[in-house]
């Protein structure tokens, strides 16, 4: 199975996660800091190839409705870039309402300090992003392993 990198897309930060060869659980891998569209999409590729992939399930900040606003065109134009960046790669929108909250649930019941879950919050929601995809893909296999 291949691998997916995740991402939590924000103005100042990009949260990443990664599945593991199995596609059955996500890790948290960093939050890059960003600085230009060049410079991201640099470490991106760095990630890409120290992680075998050319998969991303890239976050979607729908609005709680479930209609897509102007963050949602944001992330967009991110994956239109990096998909031109990094040819030959394939992008899934994921479902991301919420994941932040899940992500500063989690955290808190952890016990994780207020100035520790700054660092490590955009990473967290990637997780979060990503175990969401791999949960839902598994689902669908096993539901079709389960038929024959």
């Amino acid at each position: 199975m291949k691998r997916f990198l995740a991402f939590d897309v924000g103005d100042k930060t990009i949260g990443v996660a990664v599945s593991d060869a199995l596609g059955l659980t996500a890790q948290g891998v960093e939050t890059i800091r960003r600085k230009s569209w060049d410079k991201d999409f640099s470490r991106i590729k760095e990630l890409m190839k120290l992680y075998e992939t050319d998969a991303f399930i890239i976050g979607l900040p729908k609005n709680m409705n479930g209609t897509q606003g102007e963050r949602c065109d944001i992330v967009r134009d991110f994956a239109e870039r990096l998909q031109k960046k990094c040819k030959g790669s394939s992008v899934v929108f994921w479902d991301e309402r919420l994941s932040t909250v899940a992500a500063e649930r989690s955290l808190i019941a952890a016990d994780v300090s207020r100035a520790k879950r700054r660092k490590v919050i955009d990473k967290m929601a990637a997780v979060f992003i990503l175990q969401g995809y791999l949960d839902n893909i598994g689902m669908r296999v096993g539901a079709v392993s389960e038929e024959k």
